[in-house]
């Protein structure tokens, strides 16, 4: 139990009230219990720590040099609003659901990443398979989560990062000129599924996990594009596609095709 003279809560003001320890205890639990329901649901990436850490010491010392180097309160007042903005969509861009997927993995692929389906087409694949495969490409915009997760369960048969050009990531010739990684899957029932990370016009860093001979599975993390863009899922032809055109995709959830 503990006083205070005068205690603003809201629009109401408490004088010389006693405040019940109890009531204080269970303020505080509630907001725990929320704090630990965010943090089970939803973390910053590994791969954003140290740019986040980075950028909040420059952003800091930015915005002290201006308050205390100047008398120009607008100018103060723009540059914390615009280092704030610029601030949380890092923060944003950075964040990694814990996300598991509900339901039998046999057969099924899952989406690698957040974002956008932009192609779903039969093609020639040159760098791996030399033969045509079912791409289903899925964009990821500057919103969206860029952790990027296996579509299938199975083992790791080849991993390779090619250096090239950093066009805008929509674009078809993206997928073959662009710097890329592709991990190469075989699964269980023996069918081999190729994920191609791809960077974007803004993406410099491709960080792939995977390593050749390793086990994988549908919930574990692939990889990360840093401020990246594009992941490509080539499938067996006459793989049932389920997803159309258009349509948003959710990391490690939504079903994107099932393998026959």
């Amino acid at each position: 139990m503990f006083f205070i003279e005068k205690l603003h809560l809201g629009p109401f003001y408490l004088h010389g009230c006693q405040i019940n320890y109890i009531f204080a205890q269970n303020i505080s639990d509630f907001v725990m219990t929320r704090l630990n329901k965010i943090k089970k649901k939803i973390r910053i990436h590994r791969e954003g720590t140290h740019i986040l850490i980075t950028s909040a010491l420059i952003l800091l010392l930015l915005n002290a040099a201006i308050y205390w180097g100047t008398s120009c309160e607008l100018l103060f007042t723009i540059v914390l609003v615009v280092s704030v903005i610029l601030y949380a969509l890092m923060v944003n861009f950075f964040r990694c659901p814990i996300r598991l997927f509900n339901g039998d993995t046999e057969k099924i692929v899952v989406a690698p990443a957040d974002g956008k389906v932009v192609v779903i087409e039969e093609v020639d694949e040159y760098e791996y398979f030399h033969d045509r495969r079912l791409m289903v490409s899925i964009f990821m915009d500057i919103t969206n989560v860029h952790a990027n997760w296996y579509p299938v369960d199975g083992t790791v048969k080849h991993v390779d990062h090619h250096n090239g050009r950093f066009m805008k990531a929509w674009l078809p010739k993206a997928s073959t000129e662009n710097e890329r990684s592709m991990v190469v899957i075989e699964t269980p029932e023996g069918h081999t599924v190729m994920a191609r990370q791809i960077a974007g016009a803004v993406a410099r860093r491709i960080v792939t996990y995977a390593e050749k001979g390793e086990d994988c599975f549908i919930d574990e993390h692939m990889g990360f594009i840093k401020f990246g863009s594009r992941v490509d899922v080539y499938l067996p032809l006459g793989t049932e596609v389920c997803v159309s055109m258009g349509q948003k995709t959710t990391g490690n959830q939504t079903v994107i095709a099932k393998l026959k």
